[in-house]
């Protein structure tokens, strides 16, 4: 490199290498510093930590910036004052947009004005990214628009509560099962029959074995497993291609379904209300903010405790009988049927002895009245209908294959199965409980839609 003087290219090095040598320690002198997140700041009260996150709003008031960061498990109001911090950190809050991704650092305080209880006295920001223009603001959206950015309102307070809550519910299945000797059962998603008719089912073409469908429930693997372990769970996704716009319906969901050799209908009630309550309990212990922040009431989540109000069929139909409800004894329940008969009960109430009709060729039938089935649904209060249902299984080998034969089932698709009746045939029960209608119950939500990261429902299939 030439010049007149022939310093100026020494000095330009230098002022480089004394430039990068102070980004870098700027940047070091931060890197043995603790990284939390904000859900952990009771335990870093008084220190300087940093957080990773991303704007979630800003404001000013004279000298004072606030900007509220969000790392996914809380939120943190960072407070900076002009003269109190470098100007190069402190212009900074101009550029930053909503969603913008940054690292603060800052010592933490306790506020319990502020959001989520603590704030920090920033000392230092680094910007990440500066995000674009962000789709979702404050103001109302319309629920397709929401749906459609659905990847990003993801990132919002209300739906973050959601998930918590989810994810705790989840937790809490596997821990009950795991702590009752349970043993976790995988079963096949692609299966060669439905367990409930093929109406309702997606199919698809299985390479030169003809047609496969989606399963709508691990329940006749989760049979076998359970013959060959004792008592078994099965926790998977599973699809239903019904036809309906309900608030109730997804056509892609979860189900966790237990089953227990030797177990009768009675045995299965008990399970399900011990689950249920474990379960409940479980989201009021660990999620109680996230239950605040939906301003859930939670008198009736409180009140899950066995034993749970149990009820005939029968005596539900005289129940809508009596609230004026036209309702012809056989007939499956519909969700205004659920809700009104839910009404009458401060908690859930679990309903036992179906018609035969209107249940699946697998139930067996009550020995002391052949229309019935020895089946169960356990209802939730506040109108969020059934969210378990379940049955003592048929056991009986000739029963069994009479009952396929009586659903118009190809007997051929079903001789794994009879196989269990003829090797060692046991009374055994189980249920499948929906992870999506327990969500939306436990958070009183109003639609399925949110209480699933990515619904599909008949209308949807993006993003």
């Amino acid at each position: 490199m030439q010049s007149v003087g022939g310093a100026e290219p020494i000095l330009f090095v230098h002022s480089l290498f004394l430039s990068y040598i102070f980004t870098v320690s700027t940047i070091n002198s931060h890197s043995d510093m603790a990284r939390v997140y904000i859900e952990e700041l009771s335990k870093h009260v008084g220190e300087e930590v940093a957080i990773r996150g991303w704007v979630y709003n800003k404001r000013s008031s004279g000298k004072i910036r606030f900007i509220v960061v969000r790392d996914g498990t809380g939120l943190l109001q960072c407070v900076m004052v002009k003269g109190m911090i470098p100007d190069d950190v402190f212009n900074h809050f101009d550029s930053l947009t909503q969603e913008s991704s940054l690292t603060v650092i800052g010592k933490i305080k306790k506020d319990d004005r502020a959001p989520g209880g603590y704030e920090m006295e920033l000392s230092n920001l680094q910007v990440i990214s500066i995000a674009k223009e962000y789709p979702i603001t404050p103001k109302e959206h319309g629920v397709d628009f929401l749906m459609d950015h659905r990847h990003l309102w993801l990132r919002s307070s209300r739906q973050h509560a959601i998930l918590r809550i989810r994810h705790q519910i989840i937790t809490a299945i596997r821990e009950f099962f795991d702590n009752h000797g349970f043993i976790l059962m995988d079963a096949p998603i692609f299966t060669p029959a439905a367990c409930e008719g093929t109406s309702t089912l997606f199919e698809t073409d299985y390479f030169d074995l003809g047609k496969a469908y989606l399963t709508q429930s691990g329940q006749l693997y989760g049979e076998a497993g359970a013959i060959a372990l004792g008592k078994i769970y099965v926790f998977g996704p599973t699809f239903r291609a019904e036809k309906s716009k309900t608030r109730r319906h997804l056509t892609e969901f979860w189900m966790v379904e237990p089953e227990v050799a030797f177990n009768d209908l009675n045995d299965n009630m008990e399970l399900a209300e011990e689950f249920l309550e474990h379960v409940v309990a479980s989201v009021l212990k660990y999620r109680s903010q996230e239950l605040k922040t939906l301003e859930r009431n939670t008198k009736f989540l409180e009140n899950v405790k066995k034993p749970l109000p149990k009820i005939s069929y029968t005596e539900a139909v005289d129940i809508l009988k009596k609230k004026g409800i036209s309702f012809e004894w056989g007939n499956d329940f519909g969700g205004t049927d659920e809700t009104v008969i839910s009404e009458q009960f401060d908690r859930p109430v679990i309903v036992h002895r179906y018609p035969a009709q209107v249940k699946a060729f697998y139930m067996k039938r009550d020995p002391q009245n052949e229309a019935l089935a020895l089946a169960m649904d356990v209802l939730a209060p506040e109108g969020y209908g059934e969210i378990i249902g379940g049955s003592q299984r048929e056991d009986d080998y000739d029963t069994l294959v009479k009952r396929i034969h009586e659903h118009g089932l190809p007997q051929s698709a079903f001789e794994w199965y009879l196989d269990l009746r003829r090797y060692g045939s046991v009374p055994h029960a189980g249920f499948g409980l929906g992870v999506e209608r327990t969500v939306g119950w436990i958070c009183g939500l109003d639609h399925v839609r949110e209480t699933i990261p990515f619904p599909r429902m008949i209308y949807r299939l993006t993003p």
